[in-house]
């Protein structure tokens, strides 16, 4: 009598039943919109963001390729920062010509709480190269003041 010892691999087969699961999203897409993609394209995503803190001021940094500026909007209200915009698809290529559409379309928000000691008034952005940066001042009171010791 021989046993054989087999090694589960709870992955197995799951890669395929992956493709087919996506396959089949796609087609159904394509069924139910008359455009193909026109559904997908009104998705929505959320920017990868960076924020960082410095002596007088927070910094985020957006990742928002291809988006125009005017796309863009930025509001403050009850001590939250929202960002909302839309990058839209593209039509120099016709929707049927399609292969793989990876990159993601449609409108985004993110929205993040403000810390008390950040001064709303001063607050700047800028777009650059796909890049929003945001600056978000401390309050005077807030930034770290240095006293000088004298020797008498």
């Amino acid at each position: 009598m021989r046993l054989g010892l087999s090694v589960w691999e709870p992955h197995r087969g799951f890669s395929t039943f992956s493709d087919r699961f996506n396959k089949m999203f796609a087609e159904t897409a394509r069924a139910l919109s008359a455009h193909g993609l026109e559904d997908l394209e009104k998705g929505s995503w959320a920017p990868s963001v960076d924020i960082y803190e410095t002596e007088d001021s927070y910094k985020l940094s957006a990742d928002l390729p291809g988006i125009n500026r005017d796309d863009i909007q930025i509001d403050i209200k009850d001590n939250t920062l929202t960002i909302k915009g839309e990058k839209k698809f593209e039509d120099k290529v016709s929707k049927d010509n399609y292969v793989r559409v990876e990159r993601e379309y449609g409108t985004f928000t993110r929205s993040f709480a403000l810390s008390e000691n950040v001064d709303p008034e001063n607050i700047k952005a800028n777009y650059k190269d796909g890049v929003l940066e945001v600056t978000l001042p401390k309050k005077e009171e807030a930034k770290p003041k240095q006293i000088k010791v004298s020797v008498n």
